[in-house]
């Protein structure tokens, strides 16, 4: 158990990543507990004010500023806008003016919180970085591995597939063996104020706002035609890039007389020709068995086999998939499912796994059929 382990370091000074969520209070709270030197630092990855001219990131740092006044630890605030924007904002941009679907959670991850902030802490005297993501780490043989949470709905290694073994030797998940509903009792039980708050959810630098219009403020959208596989004109979209394979809403598309009745979804994107490609019901084409992609981080290390069989996710909270994994000499993967997958995305991440540990991931580059 996290926990165990954490109690088993001697006196150590750990530095928590604090978002204003319970998850990361729990996670201060446990480690103060367990007598260690503990110290909250609040990120700002995202400089933006509301329309009432305030700070977006300012009501979660007071929620930071409660919790750690409450446990008795200093706190601090550090800005990280800078390389959030470079690093990670400027590829997602990138990405979507493909046609593609980013991530921009797996890559603040690999690029921020365990690269600039975990190296901002180490050279303050830290001797670990904590943070409330639902996850383990496992060391052994000299190796970090990272594991599965206890409470499958909540794993968040999909998240962390960019990390490395060595990152790892420096983190601590003290929740990874909780679940929600126990992370939020135990928080009540210590009288933080973040015990009932509401998990965020979506894209950190979007929030609450209209997803098409954040995104026209850096993409050009026009109009286009929405049209079936056969040529047929359904519909207008509004921006091809505002839309991912296999979604089903807000499409606008009204019945037709000759449908068939069934709801319509999203095929594919022509970003060059504007063209959305939908179709009336889920066709075969939306399914694929084959998916590559052109580097793959492995955790710890990359595998003596060249191909192994694994389980995989191609997007969070997706039930795990049997599938082959052909290690490419390039650095990528290839992997073969047992089913056909449905709305494969290019841009996100495929993540694969051998029981409890998630063994890294890559970004999918291209998805077909093989027999």
């Amino acid at each position: 158990m996290q926990i165990s382990i954490c109690q088993q370091i001697y006196m150590a000074k750990i530095v928590v990543g604090m978002s204003g969520g319970v998850d990361s209070s729990l996670t201060a709270a446990l480690l103060k507990e367990q007598g260690h030197e503990v110290i909250g630092l609040f990120m700002r990855n995202w400089k933006e004010t509301d329309e009432m001219g305030c700070c977006t990131a300012d009501e979660d740092f007071q929620d930071v500023k409660d919790v750690c006044n409450k446990i008795g630890i200093p706190y601090y605030s550090v800005d990280f806008s800078e390389e959030y924007y470079d690093r990670v904002f400027k590829h997602f941009v990138e990405e979507y003016k493909k046609g593609r679907t980013p991530n921009p959670d797996v890559l603040c991850n690999k690029e921020i919180k365990f690269d600039t902030f975990l190296k901002y802490a180490l050279k303050t005297g830290a001797d670990y970085v904590a943070t409330g993501h639902y996850c383990n780490v496992e060391h052994k043989d000299g190796k970090s591995y990272l594991v599965r949470a206890e409470d499958d709905n909540k794993d968040q290694t999909y998240f962390l597939n960019q990390l490395t073994s060595e990152q790892l030797d420096k983190v601590l998940f003290p929740i990874g063996d909780i679940d929600k509903p126990t992370v939020r009792e135990l928080a009540k039980k210590y009288n933080l104020s973040t015990a009932e708050k509401k998990d965020s959810t979506g894209i950190c630098f979007i929030g609450e706002r209209n997803f098409r219009k954040f995104l026209s403020e850096y993409i050009p959208m026009k109009p286009g035609k929405m049209m079936t596989v056969d040529g047929e004109v359904v519909g207008e979209h509004q921006g091809v890039f505002y839309y991912t394979i296999g979604q089903r809403r807000g499409l606008g598309i009204g019945g037709k007389q000759d449908g068939n009745g069934s709801r319509w979804f999203v095929l594919d994107k022509d970003v060059e020709k504007n063209i959305l490609y939908v179709s009336q019901g889920e066709m075969d084409i939306l399914f694929h068995n084959c998916l590559e992609t052109d580097d793959f981080n492995f955790i710890p290390e990359k595998p003596l086999e060249a191909e192994f069989n694994c389980l995989v996710r191609i997007r969070h909270r997706q039930a795990l998939q049997k599938a082959k994994c052909f290690v490419k000499p390039s650095g990528g993967i290839k992997l073969i499912f047992e089913q056909k997958q449905r709305a494969i995305a290019e841009g996100q991440y495929a993540v694969i796994y051998c029981d409890k540990y998630c063994l890294g991931g890559g970004v999918i580059e291209r998805k077909y059929n093989v027999e």
